[in-house]
């Protein structure tokens, strides 16, 4: 009795096992086929049979691009490294000079020399109707990044610098960034032009062809923003103010004696510049002087006029009334 149950217990669980292997034989086919459906971007319908959609599978790709550029975007201090630093350089610089022409010319020449060029330039010649004075000019001035240090100097060597302030931008990551980004945007264009041609409805087609235009659309973005800033990288930009002076001024620390030489050294030039200032406004406005000489000397002439004829109406008729009292005086004295 014993052997028999063993016997059948066993027998059992054979067929039980087998029953257990089967379903689940079964049951990883169906898993494998939904895995293998949802990878391709498809819909799992039975066994090895399931429906493809191409929106899905350029869905899909889209998400794919964007993971890989935030994967891109997050490991990029290698790349940084191994690329050489994007670094912009800006110059604020103002010059001063007692010959405004000469020193125009020979910064137009050194910028051409150094194979710079000017952008921007404004210059104001200072008439006025004291002569001319207080010329001044503003240029925005691009030149090789590797020479900037070198014009830099040569202008320094050749006016009077009065300030200067330097400022640097370093683009290197953002510069790095959009690269990648700009990789992983013509790496989906390219899966896009793939699947335009695969497509079949034309929902996908107008579908990928809206995406696609998309993606044209932001690499030459992305391409526009590279070129500038690659511009920005090799050439530096001065923006470079010349003002004309009569006299430099100093850019030393000067002892107490050198300062009231200076000053009383300005006190007379200044002196001498108003008077000559003034000689030459006196020239300038002598015209004027004299047509307002002359109005007034005409109304001086016709004010003694009126007051001449006012004296002159007085004294008549002080006259008549003398006359007056005199006659009837002299009718007082008739006997009656």
């Amino acid at each position: 009795m014993k052997r028999r149950r063993l016997r059948l217990k066993g027998i059992v669980t054979i067929i039980m096992m087998g029953l257990l292997a089967t379903g689940c034989g079964s049951a990883g086919k169906e898993f494998a086929a939904e895995t293998a459906a949802a990878d391709a971007g498809g819909t799992y319908v039975s066994d090895n049979i399931y429906e493809y959609n191409s929106t899905m599978e350029f869905a899909k790709s889209s998400e794919t691009e964007e993971m890989a550029y935030e994967e891109d975007s997050s490991v990029q201090t290698p790349e940084v490294q191994n690329t050489q630093r994007k670094l912009i350089r800006n110059v604020n610089l103002e010059v001063e000079t007692e010959t405004f022409d000469e020193l125009l010319s020979t910064v137009s020449a050194k910028i051409t020399g150094l194979g710079g060029y000017i952008e921007e330039s404004y210059t104001y010649n200072g008439s006025s109707y004291y002569g001319r004075s207080g010329r001044n000019a503003s240029m925005t001035v691009r030149i090789p990044a590797d020479k900037l240090d070198a014009f830099l100097s040569e202008v320094g060597e050749v006016s009077n610098v009065i300030s200067r302030n330097e400022s640097v931008t370093d683009v290197t990551l953002q510069y790095v960034d959009m690269e990648s980004h700009k990789k992983v945007l013509l790496a989906e264009q390219e899966r896009l032009l793939e699947l335009l041609e695969k497509a079949e409805t034309i929902e996908d087609i107008i579908t990928i062809e809206s995406r696609l235009s998309d993606v044209r659309y932001q690499i030459e973005s992305m391409e526009s923003q590279l070129r500038t800033m690659d511009n920005q990288v090799s050439y530096s930009t001065v923006y470079l103010s010349i003002n004309e002076v009569a006299r430099l001024t100093p850019v030393e620390e000067q002892s107490v004696w050198q300062k009231i030489t200076t000053g009383f050294a300005d006190s007379l030039i200044n002196v001498g510049t108003g008077i000559v200032d003034f000689a030459i406004g006196f020239v300038i406005n002598l015209p004027y002087l004299v047509v307002w000489a002359a109005v007034i000397a005409v109304l001086i002439i016709i004010v003694r006029l009126i007051i001449r004829k006012k004296r002159q109406k007085k004294q008549k008729k002080e006259e008549k009334i003398k006359e007056e009292e005199k006659k009837k005086g002299e009718d007082d004295e008739q006997p009656v």
